[in-house]
């Protein structure tokens, strides 16, 4: 069963501890996701966010969370089944991984939970022990944290796409314009108070580079459901452009750059990273057109 999770690890550098953990986590993001596939999760829910991005679409950075969102709004679902079949996945490949659901405190939407694992344990799993994992404190653990939007904005698209490893499995996702429309909400959005959130915009610029249009109608709904555009308001394309241009010029890029830097293999890219920039980069925006069916 190894062999699977050799073939996954190829296109990883592995020479040290530091990468082995990286590799390891994208890994085990992978298995997981087979997991939830087996129990039917992808029929109520579809992948989003970066880790989506980066396993469905070629983005070129690490990743650390995994996000899904409910295609119908859906307060009582319950993850625990869905969880439970993770853990048995990662079992059987090896991958020692306990799911852990964290029980709200507040009125939220989103269902978290993490999936959590020795990670000196896995490393001695997926790599020959040549002294390597003993670098890695022996309590130290790899968290996984998964978290389900229950209350999903109106007018996201999907698709469904297929992984053969570690086993062949189906997954249902946000399309890329959905996809851009959440993140392009997180850019306007997100409370980053002193940390500013490099990644939102590395992913973005990712985004535009692959001139990928935006669901207009699903980042419109979004915005009012968090408040920045009033229920009801009409939004379009221009104003969306202005949103993102007023975020792009109040954010602190030193902040920015050093929250993607241990993320992303190229530094350099990071360069042109300003307000300029990122407002030029987004005069070409263009939207989805919308499936007449």
């Amino acid at each position: 069963m190894k062999t699977m999770l050799d073939a996954m690890l190829e296109p990883y550098e592995s020479s040290t501890a530091e990468q082995r953990k990286l590799a390891l986590r994208q890994v085990a993001q992978e298995v997981i996701l087979c997991g939830l596939s087996r129990a039917g999760f992808f029929g109520p829910a579809a992948f989003y966010g970066g880790t989506a991005l980066r396993i469905f679409y070629g983005l070129d950075r690490f990743s650390e969370d995994m996000d899904f969102s409910l295609r119908q709004p859906d307060a009582n679902f319950d993850l625990g089944p869905y969880l439970a079949s993770a853990e048995r996945e990662c079992e059987a490949w090896s991958l020692h991984f306990h799911a852990e659901e964290k029980r709200k405190t507040g009125r939220s939407a989103i269902k978290s939970a993490f999936l959590k694992s020795n990670t000196r344990e896995c490393l001695i799993t997926l790599f020959s022990d040549d002294g390597v994992a003993n670098a890695i404190a022996p309590g130290e653990l790899l968290r996984i944290k998964l978290e389900l939007d229950t209350d999903p904005a109106p007018h996201a698209t999907f698709e469904r796409q297929y992984r053969l490893l570690p086993s062949p499995y189906e997954v249902g996702l946000y399309d890329t314009p959905s996809l851009l429309a959440g993140k392009a909400h997180a850019v306007i959005a997100r409370a980053w108070r002193s940390r500013v959130k490099g990644r939102d915009l590395y992913d973005y610029v990712f985004y535009r580079s692959r001139n990928i249009p935006v669901n207009v109608a699903h980042l419109g709904a979004k915005l009012q459901q968090t408040g920045q555009v009033a229920s009801g308001q009409d939004f379009g394309l221009d104003d969306a452009t202005r949103l993102l241009c007023e975020r792009f010029e109040s954010i602190d890029y030193v902040q920015a750059k050093a929250d993607v830097l241990p993320f992303i293999r190229d530094p350099h890219s990071l360069d042109v990273w300003s307000a300029d920039f990122f407002c030029s980069i987004t005069e070409e925006l263009s939207e989805a057109i919308a499936d007449a069916n």
